[in-house]
């Protein structure tokens, strides 16, 4: 049985996913054959959560087609009595979904479960669950209690696993030094603090989205700034003393440093084109290059080919990636003309770089 456990964990996990995607029937295949295979009480509490998610579904609490394809849940019911004894039905302002969703998060015990990934994920793993669950946690769009730490959890996560140093740190000691003690006695660890990143979750979640927020209600938690203090001139260039010594110091090497011997742009001091022999990259000399590095040619011309090849990869990579992220926000916003320039758009440094070598 103890075998079965890592299977267990990772239907768990599969789970989850299929909760956040509102898809509750194979959520309970998934949580079922993890307690066939390992039973633990994580997977009984989800399995649980979810029968009562679809049985507020079928009463009607549940979701509901749109015009554009994608579902949206209704806000659950609840009632108050006033003072005169008259029951007021009112709205909720978040969803059974929701509030499912922000419990899981705060019972993770590591960032890999905050964003339902292996802890081998690549990078586009990572992205990928980061922008699903950043987008149904943002504060301002779900008003579950604790979805503004949830948020925060989720942000974390991503800052410290997309960050290979501090990946490697976290896979090393995990969150073990920065635990708290529970009133219970047990410990249990804020996923919203402790290996943060350096921006906070709300300029992460920017970053991803070109600063689409949901009404910008959520404070960002920035760092203590420093005191400003008033001084006199004098102070004042003791403390820019460093910075000016390091612009003399950066001025001064300039001078003693000679020029490349290639550049990849023509000017008017690299005037004279080659091509290297083995790619035919075209490169710009001086004008006195071949009497002067007639007998280095080979060294200078495999250079020229490394930079030009490395150009062309770091180019591709952007390229890819900002076709990649319009796709995705044209399938998640459901923009079929967004989609279509997406699928249109072109790669010619990719292309470059594929044509290279034939």
């Amino acid at each position: 049985m103890e075998g079965n456990k890592d299977d267990s964990v990772k239907c768990i996990r599969i789970a989850e996913g299929c909760i956040a995607s509102g898809d509750h029937e194979k959520a309970i295949k998934f949580l079922n054959k993890a307690e066939r295979l390992y039973p633990t009480q994580k997977a009984k509490d989800l399995l649980e959560e979810v029968k009562n998610m679809s049985e507020n579904t079928d009463k009607g609490g549940g979701t509901e087609p749109t015009m554009n394809g994608p579902r949206k849940r209704r806000g659950s019911v609840g009632r108050d009595t006033t003072d005169g004894g008259t029951e007021v039905v009112h709205e909720k302002e978040y969803s059974e979904e929701q509030l499912v969703l922000v419990k899981r998060v705060q019972k993770c015990k590591d960032y890999y479960e905050v964003l339902s990934v292996e802890k081998e994920a690549s990078e586009g793993d990572l992205k990928k669950a980061y922008r699903k669950l950043a987008l149904q946690m943002h504060p301002d769009k779900n008003k579950a209690p604790g979805a503004t730490e949830a948020f925060k959890a989720v942000g974390n996560a991503y800052a410290v696993l997309s960050d290979p140093a501090k990946r490697k740190k976290y896979d090393v000691y995990g969150p073990d030094e920065e635990k708290r003690s529970s009133r219970s006695g047990e410990y249990q660890y804020d996923y919203s603090h402790g290996f943060e990143g350096d921006i906070s979750p709300e300029e992460l979640f920017n970053m991803f989205f070109g600063g689409a927020g949901f009404g910008g209600r959520v404070h960002r938690h920035r760092r203590s700034q420093s005191r400003a203090t008033e001084e006199g001139s004098g102070t004042l260039f003791l403390q820019l003393a460093p910075i000016l010594l390091l612009v003399v110091i950066s001025l001064l090497s300039s001078l003693f440093v000679s020029d490349p011997v290639f550049s990849l742009q023509r000017s008017d001091k690299y005037s004279a084109q080659r091509k290297s022999q083995n790619l035919k990259i075209p490169y710009y000399v001086k004008q006195d290059f071949v009497s002067n590095f007639a007998g280095d040619l080979r060294r200078i011309e495999r250079q020229v080919e490394e930079e030009f090849v490395s150009n062309l990869r770091q180019n591709c990579w952007r390229e890819r990636s900002y076709k990649e992220n319009m796709l995705w926000r044209a399938r998640n916003y459901a923009d079929a003309a967004l989609y279509e320039r997406a699928q249109s758009m072109e790669t010619p440094s990719c292309d470059q770089l594929q044509n290279l070598y034939k």
